[in-house]
């Protein structure tokens, strides 16, 4: 895939989990290349950087504080993009916890289920809501942010390999659902980033030995072109190419 930096005037982007990380600098990215962006994250200070950020480049952006535990507050998002510009261009589902890392059998309840919460039923939420919007769009790109969790099921990464695995799936099952349509969608495994989200899982790596969200952000990019043909595919940002599920015989 190409690495240049698409077009995106005049198109209107989503992006969750925008106040830090991988989502506040895909947000500028796609900013940068002239998408108003429509940030969504519970951090109000991180948006407002953002939103600062932004503007002194000359982008332009609409500010959601939203957490996303709040399934009516994210249901709302579709009927207000839908009453002040009538469709979606781009959504990036990037929000996201990681819960703990333990044994299966020593993860508390509360913490499994509030995982499963916000990582898939928030996702599947933000799906439902903005579907028809991004129908509407001449070339919708819904970008959903999963991990080599998903794929390694590595020992103590349970409940977090498993809403990723969750997340791609239903990825796969609206891109089949959408495939003769103009939007496209893909899932993406970012790798190890430095990132909060990381720190907290491994707290004794050097982050300097890690790319900057920044860097794995300007990778994921073009995934929101307008001429990106693949779908139903995920988007390995550390390989830097599109990896096909085995299907089955």
């Amino acid at each position: 895939m190409t690495d240049k930096k698409p077009d995106l005037k005049g198109r209107l982007a989503l992006v969750t989990g925008a106040s830090r990380g991988i989502g506040y600098f895909l947000a500028k990215e796609l900013a940068a290349c002239g998408a108003h962006v429509i940030a969504v994250a519970r951090t109000v200070g991180g948006l407002e950087e953002l939103d600062d950020e932004i503007k002194t480049a000359g982008g332009e952006a609409t500010l959601v504080p939203l957490d996303l535990t709040d399934m009516a507050g994210i249901d709302r998002i579709g009927g207000a993009i839908h009453e002040r510009w009538g469709k979606l261009d781009i959504m990036v589902a990037n929000a996201g916890i990681l819960g703990v890392i333990a044994p299966l059998g020593h993860v508390e309840a509360k913490v499994f289920e509030k995982v499963m919460n916000i990582n898939v039923t928030g996702t599947w939420r933000l799906i439902r809501t903005v579907d028809p919007l991004l129908r509407a769009s001449d070339a919708g790109r819904a970008i959903v942010m999963s991990s080599g969790a998903a794929h390694s099921a590595r020992a103590f990464w349970g409940p977090y390999a498993a809403s990723k695995a969750a997340v791609e799936a239903m990825a796969r099952s609206w891109a089949d659902e959408t495939k003769n349509m103009p939007l496209r969608v893909n899932s993406v495994n970012p790798g190890a980033t430095r990132t909060a989200m990381r720190a907290q899982a491994m707290p004794g790596e050097d982050p300097a030995t890690l790319p900057h969200p920044s860097e794995v952000a300007a990778k994921i990019l073009p995934l929101a072109s307008p001429e990106l043909t693949e779908t139903g595919l995920i988007f390995d940002v550390k390989k830097n190419h599109f990896t096909r599920y085995q299907m089955p015989q």
